[in-house]
């Protein structure tokens, strides 16, 4: 007996409670774009990422009333974030996994396209030098696209590489033939990430690919800015204390220098600004202790080596 097809209304609905259950388990959504990805590439796409991540197509309007719905029943007004991210041919991947390796996979997944007539280029298209294959009638296609050639053994040869298109431009009737006759497929297409959704928060997927060490640069750099504000304001901040406590001790310094006061590290600058030559006599020293102590760290390793040498060859001889 074969099941009776379901309605246009029962589909929706079916819809809906998926969409909702999806929103319930996963608090961790990729937003991305499916242009020219056909149904084969996206099932493969399906079944790499099977098992921690789904993937979810529909309409823009259908999925924004689903996620309104849903928020205003659980309460969760974060979750409309997501609706607004939908803009244009894009599909929602929920998953529990690694949101950047979660990416890499996808990334994985593209497929080689032909230059169709029309299409926009999304990237540059450069003809390599080099033996065509094919017969001399076939010269006029490179004719009309001014690009060189020469005859060698009875094919068509490329002589230097030609730009044929540009990033951003159609692709003409004469690019779309050549570049089939000569077998290229230029372009490749996969999902895109365009924004990640994360438990209510809104990013960039470039922020997936910061590192520990691009936080903490970035930290710093924030931290000098604060300092140098704090310090221009005359504002004390725990970032700026630093500058503040060593600025003020310059002044008391600079006061001992200047009167009759002093503390034994005045006494020492003072000494140095009497007599200028004690500063190299002071950097020579400071060299000789550094060597000194570098000396004296190898010679403690090699003892050490020499040791456990010497301890090795009488457990083999005992």
């Amino acid at each position: 007996m074969v099941a009776a097809k379901r309605t246009r209304a029962e589909k929706k609905k079916a819809y809906d409670k998926k969409l909702c259950q999806l929103l319930d388990e996963y608090t961790k959504v990729l937003i991305a774009r499916v242009d020219n990805v056909g149904s084969k590439q996206l099932q493969d796409i399906r079944k790499g990422i099977r098992g921690d991540s789904v993937v979810l197509m529909g309409k823009n309007t259908l999925i924004r009333r689903c996620i309104k719905v849903h928020a205003e029943k659980t309460g969760n007004n974060d979750i409309e974030n997501l609706g607004e991210l939908l803009v244009g041919n894009v599909g929602l991947i929920f998953t529990k996994g690694d949101l950047k390796e979660v990416r890499e996979e996808i990334a994985k997944y593209k497929v080689g396209a032909p230059a169709r007539v029309g299409l926009i280029a999304p990237i540059d298209v450069v003809v390599p030098p080099g033996n065509t294959g094919l017969d001399p009638s076939q010269t006029s296609f490179f004719q009309v696209l001014n690009i060189p050639t020469k005859i060698n053994k009875g094919t068509v040869e490329i002589i230097t590489a030609v730009d044929l298109i540009m990033k951003g431009n159609k692709v003409g009737s004469s690019e779309a033939a050549l570049l089939s006759k000569l077998g290229i497929r230029p372009f490749s297409y996969g999902l895109v990430i365009t924004n990640v959704y994360d438990n209510g928060s809104v990013f960039s997927p470039e922020v997936l690919d910061l590192t520990d060490d691009d936080l903490v640069e970035k930290f710093a750099a924030g931290v000098s800015m604060v300092a140098s504000l704090s310090l221009a304001l005359s504002y004390p901040t725990i970032a700026a204390a630093p500058h503040l406590f060593i600025n003020g001790y310059k002044n008391v310094l600079a006061v001992a220098v200047e009167t009759d006061y002093s503390y034994p590290h005045a006494d020492q600058i003072k000494e140095y600004l009497k007599d200028p030559s004690k500063f190299a006599v002071a950097a020579t020293v400071a060299a000789v202790d550094s060597d000194a102590a570098s000396v004296a760290a190898l010679k403690e390793e090699e003892d050490l080596g020499e040791e456990s040498d010497g301890d090795l060859g009488l457990s083999l001889f005992d």
